[in-house]
C-alpha cells in the first residue's frame, strides 16, 4: 500500500503575512484601549454606588493625592499589567533609598524587637541601649505592633540622627539626636469634626444591614440606645425596615479616624417612623428629642438587653420547665449568650444584689415609690452594683447566666406597679419633659435643617438607584 504524501499548506506572499500581522496587532491594541459597551456600563454603574460622606471623602482625598502625583513620570500601562504585586513593593521599598541614601523604613514583622530593627538598617546594638538611656519615655518605641512603621534618618557615616513611628492615626512619636543625646517628642493631632450621611435597609439583623450601610458597631448600638425607648430591638424589628443616621465623623489628613454622636437619626418600624434630633441646651446637657420637641427618653426602655430573642412571654398559666407544673411566668425571658450584659430599665435604689431562691443571681430595682424591676438568673454582678446602691438608666448592672431554676442562659425579667406584676411588653411607659419652651426656638434651629438634609440625602440616594 502506498502511502500519499500530506498536502503542505499554502503559500502566501511575505507582504500579506506581514499585513495580516499587523491588522491582528492593531485589533488587540484596540480591544485593550477601547472597552466594549458592557463594560464601560459596569464602571458607570460601580461609580453610582459611591453616595456616603464617607466615600465621598475618600474620593476628595484620593483626587488630591492624584493631582499630586501629576508630576511624576508616566509609566507605560502595559509594563503596570505585566508587575506583579511583588515587584511593586520592592520598587516601592527601593524607591526612597535611591533618593536618599539615609533615609531607611522598617515594617515591623511577627517576633521583630526594636534590636532587630536597628539592625536591619546596620546599627549596632549599642545604639539601641544609647536610645533607651536617653529618655524615660524612649521605651515606647519597645512598644511595637505588627505592621507598624519605623523610619530611621541616619547620617552620611550611618550613624542615627533620628526615629520616628505613627503609633496611631492621631499620635506619632520621635527621638531626634543633638548635643545632649536623644531627644523624646510625641505630637498629637486633633482631629476635624465633620457630618457624615448612612441609610440602611434591614434585609436579616439589625447589626448586619447597618456594618452593610456603614455603620460601625458602637454606633449601631448607639442608635438602638435612642430609639430603645419606642421600639423593642429584640422582637419589633421587621424585615424591610429602613433608618437614616446623620451622625459625627472624625477626620485627620485626610483619613477618617473615628466617630462621635449620632446628631439626627429616622427608623421606620414596620411602617411606623420616628426621628430624634440631639440637642444640647444652654447648660450644656445633652438628650435625645423628636423633631417636634418631645422628649426620646422615658422613664424605663423597652428591653433590658440588646438584640436578645424573646424565649418565654409573660402568663399565669405556663408549664414550668424544670418543675413541670403550672405557675404562673410574671415576667419575659430574654435567651442570650451567656455573659451578654444587662441593663438597668430605669434610674433607682437597688433593693437586692445576690441571690435569691430560684431565680439565682438577681437585682430588683425600686424606682420611686410606683415602680419595681426585677433581673433574675444572672451570671454575675457588674463593678460596684450592691444592694443599696443608686443605678442609672441603661447602666449595666449584670451579665446573662444560668444560676438559680434556668434551663438555658437567658435573663428573667420583672415589671411591678405598685406592688402588681404587669407585663413589660404591654405596658405603657411614662414619658419624659419634652423641650424647655425657653429653648424650643433655638432646638428648631438645629433640628430643621438636619431633617432637610436627611430627606435631601435619601433623595438623592433613590435617584442614582434608578439611573
Amino acid at each position: 500500500m502506498t502511502t500519499e504524501p500530506s498536502k503542505a499548506p499554502p503559500l502566501y506572499p511575505k507582504t500579506h503575512l506581514l499585513a495580516a500581522s499587523g491588522i491582528a496587532a492593531l485589533l488587540s491594541l484596540a480591544l485593550l484601549v477601547f472597552p466594549s459597551s458592557d463594560v464601560e456600563a459596569k464602571r458607570t454603574s460601580l461609580s453610582l454606588d459611591l453616595e456616603s460622606p464617607v466615600e465621598q471623602l475618600t474620593q476628595d482625598q484620593d483626587a488630591s493625592d492624584a493631582q499630586q502625583a501629576t508630576n511624576a513620570p508616566t509609566e507605560s500601562p502595559f509594563a503596570q499589567i505585566e508587575s506583579t504585586p511583588e515587584d511593586t513593593q520592592q520598587a516601592t521599598q527601593e524607591a526612597p533609598a535611591a533618593k536618599n541614601p539615609q533615609h531607611r523604613e522598617v515594617i515591623v514583622a511577627k517576633g521583630d524587637t526594636l534590636s532587630t530593627l536597628f539592625e536591619k538598617v546596620g546599627l549596632p546594638a549599642a545604639t539601641v541601649n544609647e536610645v533607651l538611656a536617653s529618655d524615660k519615655q524612649a521605651k515606647q518605641f519597645t512598644q511595637l505592633k505588627h505592621g507598624q512603621k519605623l523610619e530611621f534618618e541616619l547620617t552620611p557615616d550611618g550613624q542615627l540622627n533620628n526615629l520616628h513611628s505613627s503609633v496611631s492615626d492621631l499620635e506619632t512619636i520621635t527621638l531626634t539626636k543633638g548635643a545632649k543625646g536623644f531627644a523624646f517628642n510625641r505630637v498629637t493631632t486633633k482631629p476635624v469634626m465633620r457630618s457624615a450621611y448612612v441609610h440602611g435597609v434591614i434585609n436579616s439583623s439589625l447589626s448586619q444591614s447597618a456594618a452593610r450601610a456603614g455603620l460601625s458597631h458602637s454606633m449601631t448600638m448607639d442608635m438602638a440606645s435612642v430609639f430603645g425607648y419606642d421600639i423593642d430591638f429584640a422582637q419589633d424589628i421587621r424585615q424591610g425596615d429602613e433608618f437614616d443616621v446623620i451622625y459625627e465623623q472624625k477626620v485627620a489628613n485626610g483619613k477618617v479616624v473615628g466617630t462621635g454622636n449620632i446628631l439626627s437619626a429616622r427608623f421606620t418600624n414596620r411602617g411606623k417612623t420616628y426621628t430624634a434630633v440631639r440637642y444640647t441646651n444652654k447648660q450644656g446637657n445633652s438628650s435625645y428629642y423628636t423633631a417636634d420637641g418631645n422628649s426620646m427618653r422615658k422613664a424605663f426602655i423597652r428591653t433590658p438587653v440588646d438584640f436578645a430573642r424573646i424565649s418565654s412571654r409573660f402568663s399565669m398559666g405556663r408549664k414550668h420547665p424544670i418543675l413541670n407544673k403550672i405557675r404562673a411566668h410574671k415576667g419575659v425571658d430574654y435567651a442570650a449568650p451567656r455573659g451578654t450584659p444587662i441593663k438597668a430599665a430605669g434610674d433607682g435604689k437597688v433593693l437586692l444584689a445576690g441571690r435569691r431562691g430560684g431565680y439565682g443571681n438577681t437585682v430588683i430595682i425600686q424606682h420611686g415609690n410606683t415602680y419595681r424591676t426585677l433581673y433574675g438568673h444572672m451570671q454575675g454582678f457588674a463593678k460596684g452594683v450592691s444592694t443599696g446602691s443608686n443605678v442609672k438608666q441603661g447602666q449595666v448592672i449584670g451579665y446573662i447566666g444560668t444560676t438559680g431554676l434556668s434551663t438555658g442562659p437567658h435573663l428573667h425579667y420583672e415589671f411591678q406597679v405598685n406592688g402588681v406584676h404587669v407585663d413589660p411588653l404591654g405596658q405603657k411607659l411614662p414619658m419624659a419633659d419634652p423641650i424647655a419652651k425657653a429653648e424650643r426656638a433655638r432646638f428648631l434651629q438645629q433640628s430643621q435643617p438636619l431633617m432637610a438634609r436627611m430627606d435631601q440625602e435619601r433623595s438623592t440616594l433613590l435617584a442614582s438607584a434608578k439611573r
